[in-house]
């Protein structure tokens, strides 16, 4: 299915994972220039794409780049059990065949591959990056999830107890915590939209989605040092879901050279979607001027792989 909106178009698209499951799928395209380079969204934890990130995606597509995103199993209007992460592996492997196999069309080999990731998006980010750190050239994490806040986090022995449980009951909707929609998005007209929204998860988190985005988080806090990629981090300096010093924390131990953070006074969680219409302008104003910066720094994995080329071409030539 696609839509015009004047400069940009837009596509849905269900694909099969390897597990047979239905996901969807959807991208915003310029309609009227060749992308300057590919955007592949990863949503937040009970979010999805085609709605919450239509306004990014709209954003970047005006400015030059192709928009691609997809809604994890569980997620929006992809299938499953809503707001179940089984396994954050599988997860993750959803996105990369999806996001690869993009990457590897004819049209756009030569183009630059940047990963945007939002709160738990952030984790699958930098997830994807780890698991072929030389395919991507570079990540707009945007409140990255690297470790759950303290008073966001269950009580150690709560912890303990639910870990257990979820080798029997891993789907219940058990797990204590406070109303994420109320933490993370300051725009009241935002949290009315996101409650209206079927495709958005409301319910408290199921067992096992809570063991796997502590492992996780708890995974990443242990690993910061392991990014290695170019990467823009954007935080609100009021977030209460996802701690800013950990974003802090993430700039100074990754390996990265090229590295960049940016902390927003007075804003939230969800600066994406959840802030007020003025503040996601500044916020993205940032973003497009830290994308236009890299590609105009060149590719410098393509350079790699026709240096590999030409290396391996010069001792045919000379035998």
């Amino acid at each position: 299915m696609a839509n015009e909106y004047e400069t940009v178009r837009y596509e849905e698209e269900f694909i099969l994972n390897s597990r047979g499951m239905k996901l969807f799928t959807c991208n915003w395209v310029p309609n009227d220039c060749e992308p300057e380079a590919l955007i592949f969204l990863c949503h937040g934890y009970a979010m999805e794409c085609s709605i919450s990130m239509k306004d990014a995606g709209m954003r970047l597509a005006k400015s030059g780049f192709g928009v691609y995103g997809i809604d994890y199993e569980g997620h929006g209007k992809s299938e499953g059990l809503q707001g179940y992460v089984n396994s954050f592996d599988a997860l993750v492997d959803d996105c990369f065949d999806h996001y690869s196999k993009i990457s590897e069309r004819k049209e756009n080999k030569k183009k630059m591959r940047i990963l945007m990731g939002e709160s738990m998006g952030g984790a699958v980010a930098l997830l994807l990056h780890r698991k072929k750190p030389e395919f991507w050239d570079g990540a707009v994490l945007i409140a990255p999830m690297c470790k759950i806040a303290d008073d966001m986090r269950p009580h150690p022995m709560v912890i303990s107890v639910l870990t257990k449980l979820c080798n029997f009951i891993p789907t219940w909707k058990i797990v204590p915590t406070q109303d994420i929609v109320d933490s993370a998005f300051r725009d009241p007209e935002v949290r009315k939209e996101i409650r209206n929204n079927p495709h958005c998860y409301k319910g408290k988190p199921r067992l096992q989605t809570a063991h796997q985005l502590l492992t996780v988080s708890m995974d990443l806090e242990q690993r910061l040092e392991e990014v290695t990629l170019p990467f823009f981090i954007v935080h609100g300096e009021d977030d209460t879901v996802t701690d800013p010093s950990v974003s802090k924390l993430l700039h100074e131990k990754a390996s990265s050279i090229d590295k960049s953070f940016k902390l927003y006074p007075g804003m939230w969680h969800s600066l994406s979607y959840g802030e007020f219409p003025e503040n996601r302008d500044i916020v993205f104003s940032d973003i497009v001027v830290w994308l236009k910066e890299k590609i105009s720094m060149g590719n410098s994995r393509l350079e790699r792989q026709q240096k590999q080329a030409n290396d391996q071409i010069l001792p045919k030539m000379s035998s």
